[in-house]
């Protein structure tokens, strides 16, 4: 089956597109590949693996599971070992979040640095 369109990016809105691209740049392991005032892209080589952060002055961060300003939507990134990963991710400015919607250790949520929950996932 073809589509109309073939996926390009996912983009994050964000008061820092650098700051945030290189939070990203660090956990993925992928080079910040375009630099400009409001827009920063993270990639492994190009489509369809790639990330970009755009600015957003008013930028409101998700207070996901309240409702108010949900998450909209979130990463699920593989991981091989959830412990070691996520003493990574904290040391690079992850947060843990107080929410952990699975009480089996499959995968565990994360906030990046603008406040967009990830899940850091081992299955």
């Amino acid at each position: 089956m073809s589509g109309i369109a073939e996926f390009r990016s996912v983009v994050l809105d964000t008061p820092d597109p650098k700051g945030l691209a290189e939070f990203y740049s660090q956990l993925l392991g992928w080079p910040v590949t375009s630099v400009e005032d409001d827009w920063v892209v993270v990639s492994d080589g190009g489509p369809p693996r790639r990330l970009a952060f755009q600015l957003a002055p008013d930028f409101r961060r998700p207070t996901w599971p309240d409702p108010e300003r949900p998450q909209q939507f979130h990463l699920d990134l593989h991981v091989d070992d959830l412990d070691e990963a996520e003493k990574r991710a904290l040391g690079i400015g992850a947060v843990k979040h107080e929410h952990q919607p699975s009480e089996e250790d499959s995968f565990r949520v994360f906030l990046d640095p603008a406040g967009h929950p990830f899940c850091l996932c081992r299955d």
